[in-house]
């Protein structure tokens, strides 16, 4: 008889494995609402999918209920969330348009949704396998909610504005190529995981958050456009000065050592 191994005998653990399929679900629910033409609802949905994958992870360790099993779960939940969600929707909404131009363009628009997608896929599985590897400070290449919220948030301030996908239909492929490359790409994104949060920090900092919702609030989709947008140039600003400065340290390094 096969034995059974001693995590099927624990079975799962509920609590945090919940956040993740409410995350799964708004995704699945943003494919279906973009299908159905409302796509600043499926854009929306990828916000909430991206808000309960981030309560998964801490909700899991702050109740000692981290396992192998939540961690393959979340990473199919975010294939799903941030990999074809945002990528069906930029098609839905602005991508398929290409093909009135010419069925050559028909194609490139749905093979640049396909990068995206494949992207999100390679994204996570380098991640997965990074774990425990690399400075936990940083993320090699664009996490995939990021470019998700990236791609929604332009869907979702165009359709608050009134423009219509066809209008915008070279935009959002560079918006989507880009997205996907930077995702698979090696600048390093900070992660935000070495804030102090157990820690006293100055009364500013309150300030600031106070502030940030206080825009939200007011106009949410050009805050987290404006936000995400910056996030994704960070990455590239940061990596290409930090090969600035290595490379001058190792030249003042030389020139020393020939002193």
């Amino acid at each position: 008889m096969t034995k059974i191994s001693d995590s099927a005998k624990k079975g799962i653990y509920l609590l945090p494995n919940l956040f993740t399929t409410g995350a799964l679900f708004a995704g699945y629910y943003s494919i279906i609402a973009g299908i159905n033409g409302k796509f600043e609802i499926a854009a929306i949905s990828v916000f909430i999918a991206a808000l309960l994958d981030g309560l998964d992870g801490r909700v899991a360790r702050l109740t000692n209920t981290e396992s192998a099993f939540g961690e393959q779960y979340d990473s199919l939940s975010d294939l799903i969330s941030f990999g074809l969600a945002p990528s069906l929707l930029m098609y839905n909404w602005s991508l398929h348009s290409l093909g009135q131009i010419h069925p050559v363009m028909g194609k490139i628009g749905w093979l640049v949704a396909f990068i995206y997608a494949v992207s999100g896929a390679l994204r996570l599985a380098r991640f997965n396998v990074q774990i425990g590897t690399i400075d936990k400070a940083y993320f090699q290449g664009l996490p995939s909610p990021a470019a998700a919220a990236l791609v929604s948030s332009f869907v979702w301030v165009a359709v608050d504005h009134g423009f219509t996908g066809e209008s915008l239909q070279f935009v959002s492929l560079g918006i989507t190529l880009i997205a996907g490359l930077l995702m698979v790409s090696r600048f390093r994104y900070y992660s935000f995981k070495t804030l102090p949060f157990k820690e006293s920090v100055p009364f500013v900092w309150i300030l600031l958050l106070v502030m940030i919702f206080v825009l939200l609030t007011l106009a949410p989709a050009k805050v987290l456009l404006v936000v995400f947008s910056g996030y994704a140039i960070s990455g590239i600003i940061f990596t290409l000065y930090s090969l600035k400065k290595n490379r001058a340290d190792k030249k003042k390094a030389v020139e020393d050592e020939k002193e």
